[in-house]
């Protein structure tokens, strides 16, 4: 019987998971199909300064020549940010590369299953995915992997395209609980709000760390989504917003493009759009959650000294 493949550590994650310091997952998609290059290792290296500059440690996960790798190295981030063929891998994705020892960049789910074997318990993100809008059937794996693999996920909410009520209603069928971090409305990605409800608003990372903790007691098996509104100053309105996305999703559907080219479709043509004030946005929330996350993660290292 093949046994399970465990992921390769770095030397610097291996040695914060022995310590037990604040650790939080971040994820490589970004990198290679979320911006251009250079702005994408720019961006990769800013978040993980971010995470480091808040007390905690980074580990940026992908797979390298078929290794689940946690914690790249500089040189790593570089070699993933410079490749025109690393895959973009959700779960389904990865007995592919691994089996074929190619590289690939990690989405959000597949972000979770690896961090979780790995024993991270915070994982920062800019959106989830959800369901799409005028395709029901169409519902991101992330959504899935959130129901069934215990480690909250700190995020801007779903990228804003996606139809937001559907989406918050699969994450309730999958027990998922959505914390609102100080706020009461679940936010829209680059707007602060989107008039939605979230199922609790928490105003510490103190606060979301005691209930990470009583769900992990509770050895429930589903994630815990912390929302964060994107900072005032960096917010895109929701209404101009609105008009760049419903064009984008015109010219998506007038091109017949789905399935995992959708995303980077439409995350590149909103930008086009905007004039890059959604690229703007989307950093500003990248790193205000990557400070979150650690927040969080440093809370719950002091609780469990508790």
């Amino acid at each position: 019987m093949m046994s399970k493949m465990n992921p390769i550590l770095s030397p610097t994650v291996e040695a914060a998971l022995r310590e037990n310091r604040p650790l939080v997952a971040l994820e490589s998609t970004l990198i290679t199909h979320g911006f251009p290059h250079p702005q994408n290792l720019e961006v990769a290296r800013a978040l993980e300064g971010v995470v480091r500059e808040t007390g905690a440690v980074p580990a940026t996960i992908a797979v390298l020549k078929g290794e689940l790798t946690v914690g790249l190295r500089d040189d790593q981030l570089a070699y993933l940010a410079n490749s025109a063929q690393a895959r973009k891998c959700s779960v389904r994705d990865l007995p592919l590369v691994t089996a074929r020892g190619e590289d690939g960049s990690t989405t959000v789910a597949a972000t979770m299953v690896i961090a979780h074997r790995a024993g991270i318990r915070i994982f920062a993100t800019g959106g989830i995915g959800g369901v799409h809008r005028g395709h029901n059937l169409d519902v991101s794996a992330d959504l899935m992997e959130l129901g069934r693999t215990p480690i909250t996920v700190v995020c801007a909410g779903m990228k804003a395209f996606l139809d937001l009520p559907a989406s918050l209603e699969y994450l309730e069928t999958q027990a998922v609980p959505v914390l609102g971090y100080q706020t009461d409305e679940f936010p829209a990605f680059y707007s602060r709000s989107s008039g939605l409800p979230v199922d609790v608003r928490v105003n510490s990372a103190e606060e979301a760390a005691r209930i990470i903790r009583s769900r992990d007691a509770l050895a429930l098996p589903n994630a815990i989504v912390l929302a964060v509104p994107i900072p005032p100053a960096d917010e895109w309105p929701a209404g101009e917003a609105e008009a760049a996305i419903r064009r984008a999703l015109a010219e998506a559907e007038m091109r017949r493009i789905s399935g995992k080219d959708i995303t980077p479709f439409l995350l590149a043509r909103i930008a086009e759009l905007s004039a890059g004030r959604s690229v703007q946005a989307n950093i500003a929330l990248l790193k205000h959650n990557a400070r979150v996350a650690a927040q969080v993660a440093a809370a719950l290292v002091r609780l469990s000294a508790t």
